[in-house]
């Protein structure tokens, strides 16, 4: 007779490999670039910490509280685990596989890519492929800084640029049950701000050097029209007063507004998206509060403006 032990192993077999039996959406790959620095990353609490007022604001609370479970029920299967899906594929830097929770700046947070995964693979028949490259206190003026802007390219400019080459080179090694049938760079996301508002020169010049990032991106990456979507960074909601902080929203906005840039970028904004300390993990501000439901809300945007940039392209 089978033990009861080794047929729960060969049932956690079989699920795993169910998980990863092969590429599930059509080719070509639909690729999508999220940048940015540490809200790009992302730091959403996954687990309910009673000790942390009692568990909001976490991943964990809003799936199982009666009020949020509905929205969030996508993201746990029928035991309460969470989803691994197979027609999405997240590469982050060390770590990659089908999209779940823990793709944050650490395996217990979660980022933008969480949600906006979802959208874009519940709208595409073909298999989806995130690429994060976002690092923590980077600046756009200096760290992120287009060529077209001027100066000393910045070095993470250049490395988001070799790392998204370097994976789409070599799709087959990173992801084995890819069918080599092609990929498509299908749009980018940007998630930053902090570094650039505060200092006054660097926020003097960021819509100059954001709309010179877009044209440099595409340029660089060899896509005419790349859609981008930039998501406000609005860590403190309508309570925001700081002036640097205001002018820099102001200026995200703007780049979105670009005669030449019409019907191929989107701004989002997040101001909707703050949640404070008391419904919080933490009084992290320049982190959203490290408020999942944020990030997730955050990700939700900037997916519905992609499909909305899609849409409207398919249409022309």
């Amino acid at each position: 007779m089978v033990s009861r032990e080794l047929l729960r192993v060969l049932a956690v077999l079989i699920l795993a490999h169910a998980a990863h039996a092969g590429q599930t959406g059509r080719s070509p790959v639909k690729v999508f670039i999220l940048a940015g620095q540490s809200n790009m990353e992302g730091h959403g609490i996954i687990k309910s910490d009673p000790g942390r007022n009692k568990g909001r604001g976490s991943l964990e609370y809003l799936v199982n509280s009666p009020a949020t479970a509905k929205r969030y029920e996508h993201l746990v299967d029928d035991e309460g685990r969470w989803v691994v899906r197979g027609d999405v594929w997240i590469w982050y830097l060390d770590r990659k596989g089908g999209l779940t929770a823990g793709f944050g700046a650490r395996n217990d947070r979660v980022g933008p890519e969480l949600q906006f995964g979802h959208v874009m693979g519940d709208y595409f028949e073909n298999q989806v492929l995130l690429i994060k490259t976002a690092w923590g206190g980077k600046s756009l003026a200096k760290d992120f800084r287009p060529p077209s802007s001027g100066g000393e390219v910045g070095p993470y400019y250049t490395e988001m640029i070799k790392r998204v080459k370097d994976v789409l080179a070599d799709l087959k090694e990173h992801f084995p049950d890819y069918d080599g049938r092609g990929c498509e760079l299908a749009g980018l996301g940007w998630h930053q701000g902090w570094n650039d508002r505060v200092k006054q020169a660097f926020n003097d010049e960021y819509e100059k050097n954001l709309a010179n990032f877009i044209r440099d991106v595409r340029k660089d990456l060899g896509v005419k029209d790349l859609p981008v979507v930039i998501a406000e960074t609005g860590m403190s909601g309508y309570e925001e007063r700081h002036p640097r902080a205001l002018s820099l929203m102001r200026a995200q906005a703007a780049v979105a507004k670009y005669d030449e840039f019409k019907g191929d970028v989107a701004f989002v904004g997040t101001k909707d998206f703050f949640r404070p300390k008391e419904a919080s993990p933490s009084g992290q501000a320049y982190h959203w509060n490290t408020n999942a439901e944020t990030y997730f809300l955050i990700g939700n945007g900037m997916g519905e403006a992609m499909r909305r940039l899609h849409e409207s392209a398919s249409s022309k």
